[in-house]
């Protein structure tokens, strides 16, 4: 009997590349759209690997579920899943982290330029019959102004080096690297340093329990109030009722959020309304080539995992060879 995979929830249009990835690796290809917990319990028992997109995956999920030794998330992020739990159990972790580094840096450079030039705001006043620079001023050029990368990895090096081409002066911040020093041609700073020079502070960490919060209200006051804040990483890296009360007492010059802790973002959600803020659904990370390349590398993972390879990538690599993980079924395809 092939060992079977999961898509436990997932908003994508179509699973061609999953399916043919399936086939090629011997695999049967499950696609399930579960609402709920239980649901998903139900669904995936005699699953032996997951693709998960939004779901929480916890300890308590993994021991419902038998047969379970890899799970691959669609996406760079891994914070809906318990990694300790899944370790401890046998269970590999796999995701994507390198798949959307242009498209996630394409993206933080748009919202920057979107807010910093009022453009939305602007577009709708012309199709309402006004034109109204007043409400978008100051307004100003990127040379000469000072970009912020908090997170120097691939998107962050790539993102600096994106606002560097329009002009801007870019410093950075990562908790590996130290101040003083230069990380991807990035002059690091220590994070309170880059809050009070950056005229945009770009976020692209991920979420961890350091990471949670970094941007709050201590952070937020010392920014300046033309500063923009934009968040292409995870909504929770960012304290959202304090950039909330900075926005409303006129104490930034605007954000570009992508990424929200309650997605979809709800229509009533407080940063609708600011019109000095750019908000977008999570598809920082969409390309018509990360669209492709995310979904075959996504599976690809966990069939490695099934056959008793190594992945491609794994977050929590200790896990191989013990546990669950240690149990091979025989799919063909042999050594990649």
């Amino acid at each position: 009997m092939p060992p079977t995979i999961a898509v436990t929830e997932c908003d994508h249009d179509a699973f061609l590349e999953e399916e043919s990835v399936a086939r090629e690796g011997g695999v049967e290809l499950l696609i399930r759209q579960n609402r709920t917990r239980d649901e998903l319990i139900d669904t995936c028992r005699d699953a032996d690997g997951l693709l998960v997109q939004y779901a929480r995956i916890d300890g308590d999920v993994m021991d419902a579920l038998p047969r379970l030794r890899a799970i691959g998330r669609y996406g760079v992020g891994v914070d809906s899943i318990d990694i300790d739990a899944a370790t401890a159990r046998g269970i590999a972790v796999c995701n994507v982290p390198d798949y959307g580094t242009e498209a996630v840096s394409d993206h933080a450079i748009g919202l920057t330029l979107a807010v910093a030039r009022g453009i939305p705001r602007t577009d709708r006043g012309l199709r309402e019959g006004r034109v109204d620079l007043p409400a978008v001023r100051p307004l100003y050029q990127t040379r000469g102004r000072t970009f912020g990368v908090i997170g120097l990895g691939r998107i962050g090096a790539a993102t600096a080096r994106k606002a560097s081409g329009l002009g801007y002066d870019v410093i950075g911040h990562d908790s590996v690297v130290e101040p003083g020093t230069t990380h991807h041609g990035v002059p690091a700073v220590t994070l309170d340093e880059l809050c009070a020079r950056a005229d945009v502070v770009s976020l692209h960490v991920p979420l961890t329990p350091e990471t949670r919060g970094l941007i709050g209200g201590e952070q937020l006051a010392l920014m300046r109030d033309t500063t923009i804040v934009v968040n292409t990483a995870r909504g929770g890296v960012v304290d959202v009722p304090a950039l909330v009360d900075a926005l409303r007492e006129g104490r930034l010059g605007g954000a570009g959020i992508d990424t929200h802790e309650d997605e979809p973002l709800p229509v009533d959600h407080p940063l609708t309304r600011f019109d000095n803020v750019v908000l977008t659904p999570h598809l920082a990370w969409y390309t018509e080539e990360s669209y492709g390349e995310l979904k075959r590398r996504t599976i690809e993972n966990v069939v490695e995992v099934l056959a008793g390879r190594n992945p491609r990538n794994i977050v929590n690599p200790q896990a191989l060879g013990t546990g669950r993980t240690a149990l091979t079924h025989d799919i063909a395809g042999g050594a990649r």
